[in-house]
């Protein structure tokens, strides 16, 4: 498992609706990549902060051109700075 270093943590992007609420279907090509994720692993740093209210499993919304892309065992991943992070979904 990746272990984030610094004040870093990883997040899984969550998955984008493929249809319209009208019922068109959206290509893959045509969909942007969504802003929100799921958080899997955060840093030691994070996790020592108590200015940074963040944990392992919080849906967070981050900044549009943000993060370094990873992939690991065939999925999509993105490790973020805590600066990037916009706000937390509760």
């Amino acid at each position: 498992m990746f272990k984030p270093l610094g004040l870093r943590v990883l997040v899984e992007r969550m998955e984008e609706e493929a249809k319209t609420a009208s019922g068109i279907i959206i290509p893959d090509n045509a969909k942007e990549k969504p802003l929100e994720g799921k958080v899997v692993a955060i840093s030691k740093e994070v996790e020592d902060d108590e200015n940074l209210p963040i944990n392992i499993g919080d849906t967070i919304v981050f900044a549009k051109y943000a993060g370094t892309e990873l992939s690991m065992d065939g999925k999509e991943y993105l490790v973020l700075n805590t600066d990037d992070i916009l706000g937390k979904i509760e």
